[in-house]
């Protein structure tokens, strides 16, 4: 039986102004010193304004069994950055009725001690709602959980989360807030 040839996955390689310059396989550009390349993060609310969380699959090569925000990863080169975003969230989530907002963009350099690898993006950032349950994929969420700001402090402090969620969560604030007035965010 012969194997299908796999794809690499590619990432849009960046400058700091967001510019694309190149593209590069997906691994290769979270190796140290990493490489500045396009992500996306999505914050989703509920009506009663808590955030939807999930913890990432714990078979993931980065950061597995870690609690994110609701979903984050990359565009394909050439794909707009809101697009990839919906595309992820319905991959991930099985999210299809929700809404998202940009809730603006950050750069960052997050080494993961755990597996050497290197988060150095260009993320954009957005903020949305959702009304419907999710039916995550089990081989990228171990499990989802929808948290006041209390609720998030509290988990913070005993559970693990990834080494992007407090940067992208600060970044983002000003756009969850418009989103999810009711949450006191």
């Amino acid at each position: 039986m012969t194997l299908p040839e796999i794809s690499p996955i590619l990432l849009e390689l960046v400058n700091s102004d967001g510019e694309t310059i190149g593209t590069e396989e997906k691994l290769a550009a979270h190796q140290a010193p990493g490489k500045l390349h396009r992500a996306f993060s999505v914050f989703l609310f509920d009506g009663e304004g808590r955030m939807l969380l999930q913890q990432r699959a714990l078979t993931k090569y980065h950061s597995p069994g870690v609690w994110s925000n609701t979903c984050c990863g990359h565009p394909y080169p050439g794909e707009a950055p809101e697009a990839a975003a919906a595309r992820r969230t319905r991959e991930e989530l099985g999210l299809t009725e929700i809404t998202l907002v940009p809730a603006g963009t950050v750069t960052y350099n997050h080494p993961d001690e755990i597996s050497g690898l290197v988060e150095q993006e260009y993320n954009h950032l957005f903020a949305g709602t959702v009304a419907q349950a999710c039916a995550p994929d089990p081989e990228e969420v171990h499990d989802t959980r929808f948290v006041t700001q209390d609720e998030l402090k509290a988990l913070q402090a005993e559970k693990a989360f990834s080494a992007w969620f407090p940067t992208v969560m600060d970044a983002a604030l000003p756009g969850i807030r418009k989103v999810a007035p009711s949450g006191g965010w």
